[in-house]
């Protein structure tokens, strides 16, 4: 890595230990700590997503014309201010501005992240950038809970006054180290549109023309909807409703899953950069269909609790082996496809998707997962296989620089030491 590169995810990995630090216990504090009610928190976790959802239309623009870091610095700065506002917010406008700060500018980071990693890095070297980043953004989320979960205490409203000061200040030192990278200019891929898709000018217009995005992004929605809009919504209460699975023993879920995510994230990065990426994705909707029917075992299997419960971590430990094999693989994905001009956008339109089906995906999954077991299970072993059959189509799509650079990459090499080699024979 470059010096850049390394300040980047420096900066990515402390704000992600500071986000550890608060978003499991967001909806205690705004309910119970401060006693604003469940109402309020409900509202106050709304106004967190739908910020992003308001400010993520307009951000890949701003990306594109100002440059990446400017927006970075700006998102932080923001994002810091919501963190140290809510940590004193003791009413509701207070809660609710503090939530639509906190929201924006956590938003806006994530594209203006992955357009630096893309600036500091080819297309050799990408693969590995974006699963770096995965891997200590779960690292940093995992070590942040446990220390915030050591220091959190209901009786004590200043407990989380300081969890939320730590979080503004992890911002803070995001912005002063990422703000003081020196960025190189972007590097695109000359192939990177296929043929007969040039489009005209850019903007949104230029997106949707581009057949291979548009498909990105559906099966984006795919995947966000059938595996991360389900964590805490619709598998949830079907665990707690279906298995009979105890509060406690979810918390233990979702360790497993950033646990499978920490050791695993470089074990399979040989086998993901050995192949298509439309390949590596198809492989995680089959992965993930088996992890539903694991699930569905849990459930609605009749085998003793502790099988039900062993059952139901193994379902989040193998939804966390697909994350680790989408990280290196989805994110290029988008950086390639997008024209030198429009890495922002396309980055900011998928940052888009990823929020809309985190909306909806409790929306849909929670009420299902609560009371429809049987459909519930179906339906999403079914999204799963869909995961497959889009990923497939996709890369139909794709050129070979795009649906696996590493072979492409040997391919350039070849045709241009052949005629060396032919010249040397003669």
């Amino acid at each position: 890595m470059g010096a850049a590169m390394r300040r980047i995810q420096a900066g990515n990995a402390l704000s992600a230990f500071g986000l550890g630090f608060t978003v499991p216990y967001l909806y205690v504090y705004v309910a119970q700590v401060r006693d604003l009610g469940a109402t309020t928190a409900g509202v106050v976790l709304a106004v967190f997503a739908m910020a992003a959802l308001l400010v993520l239309p307009f951000t890949g623009r701003v990306i594109d014309r100002r440059g990446p870091l400017p927006v970075l610095v700006g998102a932080a700065l923001l994002a810091a201010a919501g963190a140290l506002s809510m940590g004193f917010a003791s009413s509701v406008p207070a809660a609710v501005a503090s939530a639509a700060l906190l929201g924006a500018g956590t938003a806006v980071m994530q594209p203006a992240l992955a357009t630096m990693i893309v600036w500091c890095s080819g297309p050799a070297t990408r693969t590995r950038a974006f699963a770096l980043q995965f891997f200590l953004q779960n690292l940093g989320l995992g070590i942040g809970g446990l220390i915030g979960g050591q220091i959190v205490d209901e009786n004590r409203p200043s407990s989380f006054t300081l969890l939320f000061s730590v979080e503004a200040v992890m911002f803070l030192v995001l912005a002063a180290v990422a703000g003081s990278a020196r960025m190189p200019r972007p590097v695109a891929l000359s192939d990177a549109r296929p043929k007969g898709e040039h489009g005209v000018g850019g903007g949104i217009r230029a997106l949707l023309g581009h057949r291979a995005m548009v498909q990105l992004c559906v099966l984006g929605f795919v995947l966000f909807f059938a595996c991360y809009g389900q964590f805490e919504s619709g598998l949830a209460a079907y665990g707690t409703e279906a298995a009979g699975i105890k509060p406690a023993t979810l918390g233990i879920a979702l360790a497993a899953n950033t646990a499978v995510i920490v050791a695993a994230q470089f074990l399979v990065l040989k086998f993901v950069e050995r192949r298509r990426r439309s390949s590596v994705i198809a492989s995680v909707g089959l992965l993930w269909a088996v992890a539903w029917i694991v699930a569905g075992y849990a459930g609605l299997g009749h085998g003793s609790q502790a099988m039900a419960t062993a059952a139901f971590v193994s379902t989040y430990a193998l939804f966390g082996l697909g994350e680790a094999m989408l990280s290196p693989t989805v994110a290029p994905l988008v950086a390639d496809l997008a024209p030198e001009s429009m890495v922002g956008q396309y980055n900011s339109a998928f940052a888009l998707v990823k929020q809309l089906a985190l909306a909806v995906g409790p929306a849909v999954g929670g009420p299902m997962g609560a009371a429809l077991h049987g459909p519930y299970i179906v339906t999403f072993v079914l999204f799963s296989l869909g995961i497959t059959v889009l990923a497939l189509r996709l890369g139909k799509k794709l050129t070979l620089a795009q649906d696996h650079p590493m072979l492409a990459a040997r391919t350039r090499v070849v045709a241009v030491h052949l005629p060396e080699q032919a010249s040397a024979h003669a």
